[in-house]
């Protein structure tokens, strides 16, 4: 029995440090076929949900650095999200299960080795998704070399009023020069 135990706080502690995050959710009252829909939309972002054992999960988080104070939040029906990469789609699709079910209820989160509250994990689902986020860096640092490009091509548009009237005569210019050195064509006898 504890060699089964200390096999299952080892898959817990892989699970846990292949993952940036963990959020703990109470699923009281969720039924079965909710539950595992919940799990199918959380495969969507990468993410997986699991339940353990509270003390098993208290021993791996342990293990895994992770701060004192989530034990105490490890009580009760607890299941266990954790993923590869998008955090925010977690706490979205936990938020928006959530509101639509009223069921699984946040409890806690650990982001990168920091505690969670229930409102930063709420903060985190409202954030955009990571492509937007990228979307509008880019934004920003494309800002002002558009502005810049505005300023000099309204300078060029109000200098350019005369220097383009004076293309046309640098041109006719260029060309008499050419044609005068052209020998010129002799009649036909």
């Amino acid at each position: 029995m504890k060699e089964l135990k200390t096999l299952l706080i080892d898959d817990l502690l892989k699970r846990v440090n292949a993952s940036p995050f963990l959020f703990v959710v109470d699923y009281t009252g969720l039924k079965v076929d909710k539950f595992a829909e919940l799990r199918k939309r959380l495969s969507v972002v990468g993410s997986e949900i699991h339940v353990f054992k509270n003390n098993l999960v208290k021993k791996a988080a342990e293990k895994a650095g992770y701060p004192g104070e989530l034990g105490d939040h490890l009580t009760g029906q607890s299941a266990f999200v954790t993923g590869a990469k998008d955090v925010f789609g977690a706490a979205k699709i936990l938020k928006n299960f959530q509101a639509e079910f009223e069921k699984p209820v946040m409890k806690v989160g650990v982001l990168d080795g920091n505690l969670l509250d229930t409102a930063a994990i709420k903060v985190l689902a409202d954030l955009p998704s990571r492509e937007v986020l990228l979307s509008q860096l880019l934004g920003m640092l494309q800002a002002p070399a558009s502005a810049l490009a505005r300023v000099l091509k309204a300078k060029a548009d109000k200098d350019g009023g005369p220097a383009e009237e004076a293309a046309p005569a640098a041109a006719a210019e260029e060309a008499a020069p050419a044609e005068a050195a052209a020998p010129a064509e002799q009649p036909a006898a």
